[in-house]
C-alpha cells in the first residue's frame, strides 16, 4: 500500500539515513526503531507528508486517509472530549456539522437535496456509529464516560496524549503513523492500544520505546542505523537476535579474509626474492590486493549504551520501610486511604495500577517530598534512600537527587544556566574534575556534552544526568518514579542490567512491563479498593490474577458503575448506591479471578495425574524391573510420591477456590 523507494535525508553535512527501500503492507505492523537522534520521527513525517525527504520518493494511493500521532500538538482546547476525538475524521466531522445545520432550518425550509448528500457521507464512513465507537476508544484509554462531555482544557498533559490518540485511532484510517503513541498510558490502556493494532486492517508503523508493547504488536522491525533503514521480520526481540547473529557474521567474515590476507603477506615477504617462486609471489600479492579491496570495513552503528552501576554506601537493616495508615487528599478528590505497606531488605518492590491511583504520590510522600494527611512513614536502621521524580527536571531544577531530603542540595540562581558537570560536581564531595567527567561518560555525557545548559537538555539527557547523581551518591535504597518513561531502548536495557546488579533495596513505579517483569520480586498493585501484595514476578502475578487481569474489561466495568452510580434511582441514596456498586464491581472481579485460578488448577490437576499414569504404566510394564537400573527406578518412584503429593495440595487448594466461588456468586 504504501512504499518508500531510496529514500534519503540530511541535515548539512549529517546524514540520518540513504538508499532506504521498503514496503507498508495491510495487516502488518512496523516497529520503527533506532538511536535517539537517529531519525525515527523525520522518517515518520516524511511519510506523513511533513517533511520533505533530501532524496527518494514515498508512493501511496491519492485518497489513502493516514491517521497521524504526533507528539504535543493540541488543538480545540474548550471542546468537549468527545467532539474532539470524532474530529479526527474530518468529512465525517464536517457532514456532522452540515448535517446539524440542514435539521436546524428544517421547519423554515428543508434542503433535501443537501441533506442527501450529508447522508452519502455518512453511509460512506458509518457515520450513526461514530459516537459510539469514538466512546468506546476513550474508555479503552481510560477516559471513562462520565468525562467526554467535558472540555480538553480539564484533562492534565497526560490525558490530553490520549485524546489525542482516541483521535487518530477514531479517524477511520487506512494506515496509522504513531510516535510513541504508549507514553503516558498505564498498563491496562497499553494492553486496550495493543489489541486495537492487532485487528487494524491497514499498515501501521509505531516509534515506541516499550519493549514488550513492540514484541506484542510488532510483525517487522524498521531499524534505523549504519545510516540506512533495514527492515526484519518478527518483534523486536526477534530483530535484536536476528541483528546480532548478521553483525556477528560478518566481522567472522572479515577476520577469516584478514587471516587470509595476512597467510598471503607472509608468503610473498617470504619468496619475493627467490627466482624459483617469484611468479607465485606476484600472483599472491594480486590476490592480496583483491582481497583487501574487498575488504569493507564495518559501519559504526549510532546506537549507544550508557553504564549504569549503583553501589550502596552501607547495607541497611532487615526491616527498610513502614507506611503506616497513609492517607492522602487534594481537595475532594482522595488519592490515598489507609495505605499500609512493609518493605525489607533486599525487596525489589514494583508499584502498578492505573493513572491517576496514587502511585506517585505515595512515592512523594514515602521520599518527604509530599506530606501525609494521616499516618506515618518510618525509614529503617541505617537507611538512605536516592529518589528519581517521574519528570527528571524537577530535580535539575532544585538540584537535589535525594529522597527524603538526604543528600546534597541545590545552588542558589538561575539552574536552567548551569552546565550539567557543574550540577552532578555537587554530588561529587570535592573528588574533582576526573572523577565527575568519568562518571558522566558512563552516562554518555562525554566531550562537549558535560558543558551543556541544563535547560537545554533532552529528556533521555536528564533522565541519565539524575541517575548519574544516584550512582555517586551509593544509596542503599532507589526509589524510582517511572524511570523510564525518557530513556530510549538502549538505556532502558543498560538501567536494567544495571539495577539487577545493585544489592541494595528497590521501590518503584512503571507502567513498562518488560522493564517490571524483569526486575521486580513483589507486585503492589493499587486499586480503588485497596492494595494488593503479592511475592513474586510480574508474570507470575499476572498469571495468578487470570490473564484478564490489568486488561481493558476491569476498567470499563468500574467506569460502567460510575456511570450507573451517577444515576442511582429515586430513594436510594447516592452514598448506598456507590457502596453497593464498588461492592457489586468488586464481587465481580473476584469472581472472573476465583474461575481463572480454578481454570489453571484443574489443568494442573490433569497434567499430574497424566504423569502419575505414564509411571504406573511403566512399573507394571512386564520386565521393567529387570531392564531398568536401580537408580530409574528409584528416581521414577520419588517423581510418583512428589506427584501425588502435589495432586493433594492442588485438590485443597482447587476445593476452596471453588468454595469461595460459589459462596461469592
Amino acid at each position: 500500500m504504501i512504499s518508500a523507494t531510496n529514500l534519503s535525508k540530511s541535515f548539512g553535512e549529517r546524514v540520518l539515513f540513504q538508499g532506504a527501500s521498503f514496503r507498508l503492507n495491510p495487516g502488518e505492523r512496523y516497529g520503527l526503531v533506532g538511536a535517539n537522534g537517529s531519525g525515527k520521527t523525520t522518517l515518520l513525517n516524511i511519510l506523513a507528508g511533513d517533511m520533505e525527504a533530501s532524496g527518494g520518493s514515498v508512493d501511496m494511493p491519492r485518497r489513502i486517509r493516514l491517521g497521524v500521532l504526533r507528539q504535543d500538538r493540541f488543538l480545540y482546547e474548550d471542546e468537549q472530549i468527545l467532539q474532539v476525538t470524532l474530529m479526527g475524521n474530518e468529512e465525517l466531522w464536517r457532514a456532522m456539522a452540515e448535517r446539524d445545520e440542514v435539521l436546524a432550518h428544517a421547519d423554515e425550509h428543508f434542503d433535501a437535496e443537501r441533506f442527501s448528500r450529508v447522508e452519502e457521507v455518512f453511509e460512506r464512513h458509518d457515520g450513526y456509529t461514530a459516537e459510539p465507537r469514538a466512546a468506546a476508544i476513550l474508555e479503552g484509554l481510560g477516559l471513562p464516560a462520565k468525562v467526554h462531555h467535558d472540555p480538553l482544557s480539564t484533562l492534565s498533559g497526560g490525558f490530553r496524549l490520549r485524546v489525542l490518540l482516541a483521535q487518530v485511532l477514531a479517524s477511520a484510517p487506512d494506515a496509522l503513523l504513531l510516535d510513541e503513541p504508549t507514553n503516558h498510558l498505564d498498563i491496562v490502556s497499553i494492553r486496550w492500544l495493543e489489541k486495537f493494532l492487532r485487528g487494524f486492517r491497514g499498515p501501521v508503523v509505531v516509534i515506541s520505546h516499550d519493549h514488550r508493547f513492540l514484541d506484542n504488536v510488532a510483525t517487522h522491525i524498521l531499524d534505523i542505523d549504519y545510516e540506512t533503514v533495514i527492515g526484519y521480520p518478527g518483534n523486536y526481540t526477534r530483530f535484536l537476535g536476528a541483528k546480532a547473529a548478521e553483525r556477528e557474521r560478518r566481522e567472522k567474515e572479515i577476520a577469516v579474509r584478514e587471516r587470509e590476507i595476512a597467510h598471503h603477506r607472509r608468503f610473498v615477504d617470504r619468496f619475493r626474492a627467490k627466482a624459483s617462486k617469484a611468479r607465485q609471489a606476484q600472483s599472491k600479492l594480486r590476490l592480496i590486493e583483491k582481497k583487501a579491496d574487498q575488504l569493507v570495513e564495518l559501519p559504526k552503528s549510532s546506537r549507544r549504551y550508557p553504564t549504569f552501576r549503583f553501589e550502596q554506601r552501607r547495607p541497611s537493616g532487615r526491616e527498610v520501610l513502614r507506611v503506616k495508615g497513609v492517607g492522602k487528599s487534594f481537595g475532594d478528590n482522595r488519592v490515598l486511604r489507609d495505605v499500609n505497606l512493609r518493605v525489607g531488605r533486599g525487596d525489589r518492590l514494583a508499584i502498578v495500577g492505573p493513572n491517576g491511583i496514587g502511585k506517585s504520590t505515595l512515592l512523594k510522600i514515602v521520599v518527604g517530598r509530599l506530606e501525609a494527611d494521616e499516618g506515618a512513614v518510618e525509614w529503617g536502621y541505617e537507611t538512605w534512600p536516592g529518589y528519581f521524580a517521574q519528570d527528571p527536571k524537577d530535580h535539575l531544577a532544585g538540584g537535589a537527587a535525594n529522597g527524603g531530603g538526604a543528600g546534597a542540595g541545590g545552588r542558589a540562581g538561575a539552574p536552567e544556566r548551569r552546565t550539567a558537570e557543574a550540577w552532578i560536581s555537587d554530588y561529587c564531595e570535592g573528588k574533582g574534575t576526573g572523577f565527575a567527567r568519568g562518571k558522566m561518560g558512563m552516562v554518555l555525557f562525554t566531550g562537549d556534552d558535560a558543558d551543556k545548559r541544563l535547560g537545554a537538555l533532552s529528556g533521555g539527557e536528564s533522565a541519565r544526568l539524575v541517575l548519574c547523581s544516584l550512582m555517586i551518591r551509593t544509596p542503599n535504597v532507589l526509589v524510582l518514579d517511572e524511570p523510564t518513561n525518557h530513556l530510549d531502548l538502549e538505556s532502558i536495557e543498560a538501567l536494567v542490567d544495571g539495577l539487577k546488579h545493585f544489592a541494595g533495596t528497590l521501590v518503584f513505579v512503571s507502567h513498562d512491563r518488560w522493564f517490571v517483569g524483569r526486575l521486580a520480586n513483589r507486585i503492589v498493585e493499587i486499586t480503588e479498593d485497596g492494595m494488593r501484595d503479592y511475592r513474586g514476578t510480574y508474570e507470575e502475578y499476572v498469571h495468578y490474577c487470570g490473564d484478564d487481569h490489568l486488561d481493558t474489561e476491569a476498567v470499563l466495568e468500574q467506569a460502567r458503575a460510575d456511570t450507573r452510580a451517577d444515576e442511582a434511582p429515586r430513594g436510594t441514596s447516592q452514598d448506598t448506591w456507590g457502596k453497593n456498586r464498588r461492592a457489586r464491581a468488586r464481587r465481580a472481579r473476584r469472581l472472573r479471578e476465583l474461575e481463572a485460578a480454578g481454570a489453571r488448577l484443574a489443568e494442573q490437576v490433569d497434567a499430574a495425574e497424566a504423569r502419575v499414569s505414564e509411571i504406573d504404566a511403566a512399573f507394571a510394564s512386564p520386565n521393567f524391573y529387570e531392564q531398568s537400573a536401580p537408580e530409574e527406578v528409584q528416581t521414577l518412584q520419588a517423581e510418583r510420591q512428589e506427584l501425588t503429593g502435589r495432586i493433594t495440595r492442588l485438590m485443597r487448594e482447587w476445593e476452596a477456590v471453588e468454595a469461595e466461588a460459589e459462596a461469592a456468586g
